[in-house]
């Protein structure tokens, strides 16, 4: 978390739905143009064309997401399941709020069961029934407070974390890597025997070592492009399932 941004959190092809079970197809229709187009960069223009005319981040609005990225852990998690009723759940980097929504409702945190943790070094709107940190995970206290906040381990540690981008591929990529690393680091030493780990990586992969890492700790590990991440994008992620427990894999519990 030290030293990164945290970015906002598609795209649609054609009779795809989104997580709210509509219909999307493509860009056929979606045409808006961004105003004053003379007065701004041709880069900028892009990027405001591209926001006007996404299929997810209108779905976003629509529903009163934080972040396009709360549609990418509904894609996730609808694909993959592992979000039940009962858990004590920690979202890394979790400012704004996007995947803290997506928890909060899928474990039943209104009805009081489970428990969330979020942390970020940026302040975060509440959320209803979770806890919200501000700090930086590399702190030792920081895994002591968590431990209080969730009244022991976790049973999910999930990370949406991402390095501010330098526009050199090589460079940022490293960048989220080691965010990606301190993340797994975080989770080893927190998770329940059985839990599940998600991180944001970059495509290509991560470093043998710490996919060998994964391995030696968990029962599977899978590469994730979920339908909302943009086909242009580098982003990918990395969910990792069964946890082996600290004692199975020989090291100090």
């Amino acid at each position: 978390m030290a030293g990164r941004t945290r970015s906002t959190r598609g795209k649609g092809g054609s009779g795809e739905k989104g997580s709210s079970g509509r219909s999307y197809r493509g860009h056929a229709g979606l045409t808006q143009t961004p105003r004053n187009m003379r007065r701004r960069k041709a880069s900028s223009n892009r990027w405001i064309e591209r926001q006007l005319n996404d299929p997810y981040v209108q779905e976003t609005h629509k529903r009163g997401l934080r972040s396009r990225a709360a549609i990418k852990l509904e894609q996730i998690e609808d694909r993959y399941p592992f979000l039940v009723p009962h858990m004590r759940v920690v979202d890394l980097g979790c400012a704004p709020g996007g995947w803290l929504q997506v928890v909060s409702e899928r474990i039943k945190l209104n009805k009081g069961q489970g428990a969330l943790v979020g942390i970020d070094l940026l302040e975060t709107d509440p959320i209803g029934g979770a806890q919200i940190l501000v700090g930086d995970i590399t702190e030792p206290e920081m895994l002591d407070a968590v431990f209080n906040a969730i009244d022991g381990k976790a049973d999910a540690v999930l990370s949406d974390m991402a390095a501010a981008t330098t526009g050199h591929r090589a460079t940022d990529h490293l960048r989220t890597m080691g965010l990606l690393e301190l993340a797994l680091d975080f989770a080893i030493g927190i998770l329940n025997p059985g839990g599940t780990f998600l991180a944001k990586a970059f495509r290509g992969g991560a470093e043998k070592s710490l996919m060998d890492l994964l391995h030696k700790h968990f029962e599977k590990v899978r590469h994730i492009k979920p339908p909302a991440s943009r086909a242009e994008s580098v982003e990918t992620y990395l969910l990792a399932t069964g946890f082996k427990g600290l004692s199975e894999t020989g090291d100090d519990a």
